[in-house]
């Protein structure tokens, strides 16, 4: 009998050796967007203590209900894996004085992994990361319409196409009230026809029926009263102001009264990028304005926005497009020379040179198995190795290597100490 197998739980996932050279192209280009307008690498730990999560995305949330990963630490403290990265952000603000810092203050970070306990589906697992930017001490919509034209022209770099911003107001603590009560009027007369968690949320927080998925309570909100008609003159100045900024950039956006973000924290702008696949619209990207966050944690009254992508959900949009549509560049990762010896005798020799041809920058590689020289060549194939560098006994003698070229099978001799910039010569004329 076999012995049992241990599998990676429901969920997750492993990236292979096979896929991580695509992850870390993509991420380098994140981080190079980020770095061109000015945000710099915040990483914040994967375990939180749960009432940060409670008191930020707010406890009628489904994320709080239902999806965090939360348990009891020895010490017997509520702790959660982190569901989100801004509420993790504004805490590592708050504890280091960063807002004391010139403000506003740009963050981002690129890889973070996340965890929510829901149905996996496609391009979004129980675990998976995101790359995220966070602005601190920026009011004004400028910087709403810098983070969608960031994620729209990263997202076009990478070859993806009908790219669309959606875009909403959801109003700020002295107008939404007003919507909320015209709502709750509203969905009052339709209980009957909403699931079990929207009747409850019609008195606990209404809008969060917006973001219900279930089809029989999304028919109901044909006719419901829209935010966008009971936002405060403060407001309304401010979207209208984030359409100008986007109008002028040329970007892509859509008015979408339905968008309202699942997390509590949103106030007046928020965002989603989509893109048109062969199976229908994918939402990449969402972010928002959460000018109360860091208030609503004990900081002082420090306006801020963000976003956060799924990195799973962009390689897996990358992986539909057709061939020569994909602009990613993905780093080689094969030897650029592998060194083979005849013998033995050899392997220390092969060992050194090996350790030249690092030294100089190149990929370089060499049998561990004490194979024939005939399998070395076979295992170098496999690996994918563009040189070879051959020591024989007379090679060694004269103090010098044999180089072959894989692809044209041309060989030519140089002196030991000459390898490395001849090969490097050959590959980066």
């Amino acid at each position: 009998m076999s012995p049992m197998q241990i599998k990676v739980p429901k969920g997750m996932k492993d990236v292979l050796p096979a896929e991580s050279a695509r992850w870390r192209a993509v991420e380098a280009a994140m981080r190079r967007a980020a770095l061109l307008a000015g945000y710099r690498e915040i990483r914040t730990p994967v375990l939180e203590y749960t009432e940060l999560f409670a008191r930020s995305a707010g406890e009628s949330s489904d994320v709080v209900r239902k999806e965090m990963y939360t348990f009891l630490d020895k010490g017997e403290r509520s702790v959660t894996l982190k569901p989100e990265s801004t509420a993790g952000t504004v805490r590592a603000l708050l504890e280091s004085g960063l807002y004391a810092q010139a403000l506003p203050l740009k963050m981002y970070y690129v890889n973070a992994p996340h965890f929510r306990y829901e149905a996996p589906q496609s391009g979004r697992l129980r675990e998976h990361h995101q790359f995220g930017m966070e602005c601190f001490g920026a009011s004004q919509p400028s910087v709403d319409a810098e983070l969608i034209q960031i994620v729209l022209e990263l997202l076009a770099g990478f070859g993806l196409k009908n790219l669309t911003a959606r875009i909403n107001s959801i109003g700020c603590p002295k107008c939404r009230p007003t919507y909320q009560q015209k709502f709750r009027q509203y969905l009052e007369g339709k209980k009957d026809r909403l699931c079990n968690a929207c009747i409850d949320r019609v008195q606990s927080n209404p809008m969060r029926v917006l973001d219900c998925k279930e089809e029989s309570c999304q028919r109901e909100l044909h006719d419901a009263p829209v935010m966008l008609d009971c936002l405060c003159d403060e407001c309304r100045e401010h979207f209208d102001q984030l359409k100008e900024y986007l109008s002028v950039a040329g970007l892509a956006y859509s008015i979408d009264p339905r968008i309202v973000r699942g997390l509590d924290y949103y106030t007046k702008t928020v965002f989603e990028v989509t893109t048109e696949t062969r199976t229908g619209v994918l939402t990449v990207c969402g972010g928002g304005r959460y000018d109360g966050l860091v208030e609503e944690l004990g900081g002082p009254a420090i306006p801020a926005v963000g976003f956060g992508m799924g990195i799973e959900r962009v390689l897996l949009l990358l992986e539909q497009l057709e061939e020569g549509e994909c602009l990613l560049t993905v780093e080689e990762e094969s030897p650029e020379v592998f060194v083979a010896c005849l013998h033995k005798g050899l392997a220390a020799h092969a060992f050194t040179l090996v350790d030249s041809f690092r030294k100089v920058g190149l990929r370089a590689d060499m049998d561990h198995q004490l194979r024939s020289l005939k399998a070395q060549f076979k295992y170098a194939d496999k690996l994918g190795a563009r040189n070879m560098a051959i020591l024989g006994d007379e090679e060694a003698l004269r103090g010098a290597v044999k180089l072959r070229d894989m692809s044209t099978r041309e060989e030519w001799e140089v002196s030991l100490s000459d390898a490395p910039e001849a090969i490097k010569k050959r590959i980066r004329p």
